[in-house]
């Protein structure tokens, strides 16, 4: 699924050149690199044959390893770049090849940004059937970060041996559970590194091994790290094999200097299973939770909290949002008149907004302070026991909050004469369910603000919602996650003006 629009996208110039090539598993050809994948494999073709080559970006010039071989097109390795792109840098991270996180390390930030700016106005015009000067024309400025480095505020640490038996921490190889050794990550916080040391010199010093997934044996399975950005409040979490943890007086006496520490806690999972955490947490020093910010918006984050991974973007996005929600583009849609002047003139006041796949309530909670009835809606119950929390913490008591799945609760509300002027909706990457996109046009809202995380599906979704009495406003790409491919977009949907 991954790559099959780009195995239709050039299969049909196969087909046309009549081309019969036998290539085969190691064969080495030359290959320019004209575009990237979903997963970061710059793209390239050889006789219309089309190559995914991992670890090649945007105008490189390679030689390129086969390493799969398909009918029409391989995936294959960099052997050597000989001619290296415009856009390519030396990565501060040396594992970043290995580890397969930071797929477009590589590619200057300038150039990521752009390339992510490029893959949402592409998907929208070729699977959304949108016409490219308009959606130039409507297309913000991709929403990047002045520093792209050290913005993650929770990583999750494998624990394991290497070859050698020594105890060791990283993350695992791409699509394996191999353990590329990196303590100091440099999308995480520098505090990682002095954690993770500490973790392991408790574990040397008790004689506590780290599981092994095949025999089911040992003890360490993961190390949680989560920060507060705003507070400087640090968690640290050991996800563990057993119902205790043995000598964890020596644990605390190792982590509770490290500047930030507010609690250190275990998490008891023994199941066999690829999920990190498990259902109990037991505090072993400090609280039980930490406190961040997003905005003025205060969070309790625990050990198993749905948290933005990015807090300086989320923040943007949101805002971006809540613009969108309460922008110039007037209540007939008849056009957008302007752009940070939003937020001044509040059309939200008095209005009904229903923000469907809440989450813990980040997005409702900004829009509780304009609007003045929030319904939320999430199929996570515990995402929804934190929105509750969340929302009490704040102060907000215009929102009420549902567990449920959205395409099935909307009917529910609307049928209690809860009707929505707008619609946010956050979905994960398989983008919005049909039966509810059926819904917000059944519902007929004056405008819908779409955040997505993935702009295929995006792109998908607006095609449907605007085949008849919607049009696409604005557009607005935010990098979420530097040096990875993805990206988010917030996009704003208002009603045709009439005729």
């Amino acid at each position: 699924e991954i790559f099959k629009i780009y195995r239709i996208k050039y299969q049909k110039d196969y087909k046309e050149l009549g081309l019969s090539m036998n290539y085969s598993k190691n064969q080495i050809l030359e290959v320019e690199i004209t575009d990237m994948s979903e997963t970061g494999e710059g793209i390239g073709k050889v006789d219309g044959y089309t190559l995914f080559v991992k670890d090649a970006i945007i105008g490189d010039t390679v030689r390129a390893g086969l390493t799969k071989v398909k009918k029409n097109y391989s995936f294959a390795r960099v052997v050597e770049i000989i001619k290296p792109s415009k856009d390519r840098v030396n990565p501060p991270c040396e594992s970043h090849r290995q580890c397969g996180g930071c797929q477009i390390m590589a590619m200057s930030y300038e150039a990521q940004l752009s390339f992510k700016e490029n893959k949402v106005k592409s998907d929208l015009v070729r699977i959304g059937d949108f016409d490219k000067d308009y959606i130039d024309s409507i297309t913000e400025n991709i929403i990047g970060m002045e520093n792209p480095y050290r913005y993650r505020n929770k990583a999750q640490y494998p624990i394991g041996l290497s070859k050698d038996g020594e105890i060791i921490a990283g993350f695992y190889a791409k699509r394996t559970h191999s353990i590329v050794e990196t303590k100091d990550c440099f999308l995480g916080v520098s505090e990682n590194k002095q954690i993770l040391d500490a973790v392991i010199l408790y574990m040397k010093k008790c004689g506590v091994m780290p599981y092994d997934e095949a025999s089911g044996k040992g003890t360490v399975r993961h190390v949680l790290i989560r920060k507060g950005f705003s507070t400087g409040e640090i968690m640290v979490c050991l996800v563990i094999n057993e119902d205790s943890l043995k000598r964890a007086d020596v644990l605390v006496e190792l982590l509770e200097n490290v500047p930030g520490i507010k609690s250190i806690c275990i998490n008891i999972n023994k199941k066999n299973t690829n999920v990190i955490l498990g259902d109990r947490c037991e505090t072993l020093f400090g609280e039980d939770t930490i406190t961040d910010y997003i905005g003025d918006i205060k969070f309790k984050i625990g050990p198993m909290s749905f948290f933005q991974v990015n807090p300086a973007q989320t923040r943007k996005l949101y805002e971006k949002a809540m613009e969108y929600a309460m922008s110039n583009v007037d209540l007939n849609g008849s056009g957008y008149e302007g752009d940070n002047t939003a937020i001044q003139d509040n059309i939200l006041s008095g209005k009904n907004v229903w923000d469907l796949y809440c989450g813990i309530g980040t997005i409702s909670l900004f829009l509780s302070k304009k609007a003045k009835r929030v319904t939320c809606v999430e199929i996570v119950e515990q995402a929804i026991e934190n929105a509750k929390e969340n929302a009490m913490i704040n102060g907000v008591t215009n929102a009420e909050f549902y567990s449920g799945a959205a395409e099935d609760l909307a009917p529910v509300l609307l049928k209690n004469g809860n009707i929505p002027d707008v619609i946010v909706v956050d979905p994960p990457r398989k983008g919005c369910d049909k039966k509810l996109l059926d819904t917000i046009l059944s519902v007929k809202p004056e405008r819908v603000v779409y955040v997505s995380c993935d702009p295929a599906t995006l792109a998908r979704d607006l095609k449907l919602l605007c085949e008849s009495e919607y049009e696409l406003k604005k557009v607005c790409p935010v990098d979420q996650f530097p040096h990875s491919t993805h990206c988010e977009t917030v996009c704003l949907v208002s009603k045709k003006c009439p005729v």
